[in-house]
């Protein structure tokens, strides 16, 4: 399998709610790659957390992409509030409406990367499809909904097929990979109970990009830890 270079998000969720424009600054100056941030609407997921104005105050304190997963039910009707709010990338659950390729869609006519996220119950059988209408597929490896989880090992096959069937089918970021045309490969993001041990059997399996949040900010050293995690493999 090609090498592929991973990417941390922290997940701000863990931070200080009551300092967010110096975490989302502390995070850039530790080479975070991007802030991850949860919007969870105490629907479809059993909790409560961040809106888009707080969106909009990290925005303001970070120049770092600003990867928003939205656990919300209907988010077609939200994305140009957390557009406006400043998000680089939006990722919604597969689960949480029947208007999967109309929300991708807008999404990208709004200007942002769109990412589509799936539960652990879903099949593998739902991903393939939308892997052309996305830029992104974020595999929870977790239950969603609240931090501090454990990992579900369980997971490693959905990341691995997935990684698997991309390079199989030549889908790779902006579209299939056609003779002449150089392109990234597919972004896999996984979520849920991230640390040094599990980072390396997800990127071994093929993610790229991952989400932590307890792990990292009980770290003493934030920076050193984000490194370390960027470097299992």
């Amino acid at each position: 399998m090609e090498k592929i270079p991973t990417q941390i998000y922290p997940s701000i969720l863990s931070g200080d709610f009551g300092r967010l424009a110096d975490e989302a600054k502390r995070l850039e100056d530790s080479g975070a790659d991007g802030i991850h941030i949860d919007i969870m609407d105490g629907h479809f997921v059993p909790n409560l957390t961040l809106g888009p104005k707080a969106v909009a105050a990290i925005r303001r304190s970070t120049k770092l992409f600003l990867d928003v997963h939205v656990m919300i039910y209907n988010p077609y009707d939200y994305i140009e509030t957390f557009v406006e709010a400043g998000a680089d990338r939006i990722t919604f659950h597969f689960e949480a409406t029947e208007d999967v390729d109309d929300t991708l869609q807008f999404i990208r006519r709004c200007g942002k990367k769109a990412g589509l996220a799936f539960r652990p119950e879903t099949p593998f059988s739902m991903i393939p499809k939308y892997l052309e209408l996305c830029d992104l597929i974020l595999i929870m490896t977790v239950s969603p909904g609240f931090g501090g989880q454990k990992f579900m090992p369980e997971m490693i096959d959905k990341i691995a097929l997935a990684r698997e069937y991309c390079e199989k089918h030549g889908i790779r970021q902006g579209g299939i990979i056609k003779p002449g045309l150089s392109l990234p490969p597919f972004d896999i993001q996984v979520d849920g109970g991230i640390n040094d041990e599990t980072a390396r059997v997800c990127t071994q399996a093929g993610a790229n990009i991952l989400v932590s949040g307890n792990f990292l900010f009980k770290q003493p050293d934030l920076k050193q830890a984000i490194e370390n995690l960027r470097q299992c493999k």
